[in-house]
């Protein structure tokens, strides 16, 4: 089947080309210009990654990031003229997965597409779940529970949760948790790292400043107590 994508930008042209670059790849594209055009499209459809600029009419990509947050886990890989940290900070921090500094090579972006898609999509398999008090993660279908409660996460914060899970008590420095979930490729900095452990405790502890579950080990990097 087709995997589908939502390109978001209010200038045509880029639109255009990403869209017919991705089509060329057989994926199906939609497109929207403006936010509150994408956010009604991403509350229509079931899309495999969005795509979406910073800079919208109507609502700024993270608005439009933070209201999909709410009723989706979809993939958005942010697109940003500014080449600002604090705009990729930003973009983090409302819940993308990605982002991609304008202007960019149509071959970066389908890279990173390709790459996000093929590790959030898995095959079908008998349901297995791990579970630590009240946390419990469902690996077939990469869902996250709290007290029997779905927590809406992100793809990159799943993989950060289900590494630190599988190596319980195993210290990661914020480098080779780079390394892992992003790839020894990506050009983001270790806060990167930083801003999904935040949001992550945030999701699942009950006082995130006294982490339960996602650990800190002072000089070192982030570990998993069960």
């Amino acid at each position: 089947m087709s995997k589908k994508a939502l390109v978001v930008d209010d200038e045509k042209a880029i639109v255009k080309g990403i869209k017919f670059s991705l089509e060329q790849d057989g994926m199906v594209v939609d497109c929207a210009y403006d936010g509150q055009e994408a956010i009604d499209m991403a509350k229509a459809n079931e899309y495999d990654i969005i795509l979406l600029d910073v800079m919208l009419p109507k609502f700024t990509g993270f608005e439009v990031c933070q209201q999909i947050r709410e009723f989706s886990t979809v993939p958005i890989i942010m697109l940003t003229a500014k080449g600002d940290d604090m705009d990729k900070i930003l973009g983090l921090e409302y819940g993308a997965d990605d982002y991609i500094t304008k202007p960019f090579n149509i071959l970066e972006v389908k890279a990173r597409i390709k790459a996000i898609i093929r590790r959030t999509t898995k095959a079908p398999s008998d349901e297995h779940c791990l579970i630590f008090g009240d946390l419990k993660l469902n690996e077939a279908y990469r869902r996250v529970f709290v007290k029997e409660k779905e927590i809406n996460v992100t793809s990159r914060e799943y993989e950060l949760l289900e590494l630190l899970i599988h190596n319980p008590g195993k210290v990661y420095s914020r480098e080779e948790l780079l390394d892992t979930i992003w790839g020894s490729e990506y050009p983001g900095d270790e806060r990167t790292v930083d801003v999904h452990i935040r949001r992550l405790r945030e999701k699942l502890e009950v006082n995130p400043s006294e982490p339960r579950y996602v650990r800190t080990k002072w000089g070192s990097g982030y570990y998993f107590q069960g």
